[in-house]
């Protein structure tokens, strides 16, 4: 794969299943870059966000981004990890995680260089009982099976970049009423449950690099209030 690798998480969310009996009670989306470092091939390159818990509240955007930016300007794959926990009561500007995807979609000037927009991957994470609906839910139409992302649950500048293709292509299932299931890579960011991603995780960010490939054929935001 050899390519630059940006994961964005919430540190100490502690609402996911636990990983491993190297994490009893007391798994957390960190542990989740843990197993993800291990899969990746030794040419890669990965780059973590959050790892503490300063408050956000009291930094300038300035400081934001330029905590941020030599992080992510050298990568071309972003990886954001979809938890339970992952959004706290409290305004996105004092959160890390839409400040990292901002830059991500973001293209940046360092150093008489231009970052590219990155490609951004969805790797949802299971709840403590090892299912993903806080965010994925399977076979909601029982003649097609096609699955619903409950998209409202995530930060705005995550679900306004899904099902932003220009021109989508729909399913001709007929048990729809008012509306037909999206087809193919509608979204710039591709959503995958973890059980999923982490059996072949080159497979899952070449689908972020080929939407980035393909990146005039979307509606990005790359900026949220």
């Amino acid at each position: 794969m050899g390519k630059k690798v940006f994961v964005s998480y919430k540190y100490l969310d502690n609402q996911v299943q636990t990983l491993s009996q190297s994490y009893p009670d007391k798994t957390t989306a960190r542990h989740y870059v843990d197993e993800l470092q291990d899969k990746l091939e030794e040419e890669d390159h990965i780059n973590k966000g959050e790892d503490d818990d300063e408050d956000m509240g009291t930094l300038a955007d300035s400081t934001i981004g330029s905590k941020l930016g030599d992080k992510i300007f050298d990568s071309s794959i972003t990886i954001v990890l979809i938890s339970k926990g992952m959004k706290e009561n409290k305004p996105e500007k004092e959160q890390w995680i839409p400040w990292e995807i901002s830059y991500s979609l973001s293209q940046q000037s360092r150093e008489g260089g231009r970052s590219k927009t990155n490609g951004v991957l969805a790797v949802v994470i299971p709840d403590e009982k090892g299912i993903y609906e806080h965010f994925i839910k399977e076979n909601t139409c029982p003649k097609c099976n096609c699955r619903t992302l409950l998209t409202n649950s995530l930060f705005k500048i995550l679900s306004d970049n899904m099902f932003n293709i220009k021109n989508p292509e729909f399913s001709d299932c007929d048990n729809h009423v008012g509306y037909k299931p999206y087809t193919g890579y509608s979204s710039y960011i591709y959503s995958v449950k973890w059980e999923d991603f982490i059996k072949n995780v080159n497979k899952y960010v070449e689908i972020a690099d080929y939407t980035r490939q393909n990146i005039n054929q979307y509606e990005l935001v790359k900026t949220f209030k």
